[in-house]
């Protein structure tokens, strides 16, 4: 039923505004590219309400003044007539207005559905937020600061934490702007599909510290052939699956979280996107969120039949590693059969061993080199972002 609404409230706007407010009203230079396929639907919108308010502002002063000059006392005795009441006007006044905002009201709610109901076929990106900086993961392995690079014409679903402070990713040619608030289980997720190629601004739209103004960032928007190209010009050594396989192996995990079912730990495969029976008698919808709560606070929710062993990574691996661990779980879909009786330890039993990894500093520093892509990382630096500052399009 939402989903016939939604479509129902989309052809009805599509109809009513056809191209858009933006060129009827000769306004495209008060507002930026629209650059996205919600764009327009977000500018009418907006340019209604300021169309809206000003035809209620100038009627309202109008009939104030009408009404001054026209019952104005013209001598001291005159005395107005006593006004006993009128149903229609007061109806009127009260039925016009409440149908307005019943429109408006189901006008936000279709652009408001329609930039956050992400498409099952979306591309994943995954965004970090760090004071001052944005951070991005494709899912080849390439990774960015500070610039992105995305196709047109492909839907792209933004997967974003952050390491430190609230951050607001903000792109303002797509319309589309999201708080990223910091917590264990906090991941935001918005989408956006472009529909022209050109350089756009990123910006951070909340104050996040000293420095909040130079957190800024570019998307490019490349062709298919151009993005194809770009991503098979890098020097990538793994896709962020392969990346989180092999840190679930240097971590540890592998030793608990067993393949076979026989582990101290739930077995991974299979789990992502199935609700997960948890003690207490609830479930949970193993999502982006659950794992990586389950990673830095692993007690918050105990999977039915296990105990909680499985120590907190928090501080022990970064936003970037969380993602690739995510991407990993992802990957293994395939449920692996257990094994016969008495070649295992029984699920929940507890292990010989189950500790946090040890190590001496962060665990960044203990996984092997992975290898930027050229043009990214060192490149696309802060200092850099700032220098392009000067202009919203290049």
């Amino acid at each position: 039923m939402p989903e016939t609404m939604h479509g129902i409230l989309s052809l009805s706007t599509q109809s009513i505004m056809g191209n858009g407010l933006r060129p009827l009203l000769g306004m495209s230079w008060m507002l930026p590219d629209q650059a996205s396929t919600y764009a327009p639907d977000v500018d009418n919108l907006y340019l209604f309400l300021v169309g809206l308010t000003i035809f209620f502002t100038v009627l309202i002063s109008a009939a104030i003044l009408y009404f001054f000059v026209k019952y104005r006392r013209r001598s001291n005795s005159e005395i107005p007539r006593p006004i006993a009441g009128s149903i229609v006007l007061e109806s009127t006044w009260s039925i016009i207005p409440l149908l307005i905002s019943f429109g408006i009201f189901a006008w936000g709610a279709n652009i408001y559905l329609t930039e956050y109901t992400v498409p099952n076929d979306a591309l994943d990106i995954y965004v970090v937020g760090k004071q001052w900086m944005w951070k991005f993961q494709h899912p080849e392995g390439q990774r960015e600061i500070n610039e992105l690079h995305i196709p047109v014409g492909k839907k792209i679903r933004f997967i974003m934490a952050t390491e430190d402070v609230i951050h607001s990713f903000f792109i303002p040619a797509f319309r589309m702007k999201e708080d990223i608030v910091p917590g264990p289980s906090r991941y935001s997720t918005v989408w956006a599909e472009a529909t022209q190629t050109g350089t756009f601004h990123i910006f951070c739209a909340e104050y996040c510290g000293t420095s909040h103004s130079g957190m800024i960032g570019w998307v490019t928007v490349m062709n298919d052939k151009d993005y194809q190209a770009w991503l098979s010009g890098g020097a990538a050594t793994g896709t962020m699956a392969e990346r989180g396989a092999a840190l679930f192996q240097q971590l540890g995990c592998i030793t608990c979280h067993k393949s076979d079912g026989t582990g101290p730990c739930p077995k991974l495969e299979g789990i992502y996107g199935k609700q997960q029976d948890l003690e207490g008698g609830t479930s949970v919808l193993a999502d982006d969120s659950y794992v990586r709560e389950s990673i830095l606070s692993p007690t918050a929710k105990i999977v039915k039949g296990y105990k909680p062993l499985m120590p907190s990574f928090q501080g022990i691996v970064s936003e970037e590693q969380l993602q690739q661990l995510i991407a990993y779980v992802k990957s293994i879909g395939t449920p692996v059969a257990a094994p016969a009786p008495g070649k295992g330890a029984a699920p929940g039993s507890v292990p010989a061993a189950v500790r946090p990894p040890i190590m001496t500093s962060s665990a960044s520093e203990s996984i092997p080199p992975q290898n930027e892509k050229a043009g990214s990382e060192s490149q696309n630096t802060q200092a850099e972002a700032s220098a392009k500052s000067a202009g919203v399009k290049r």
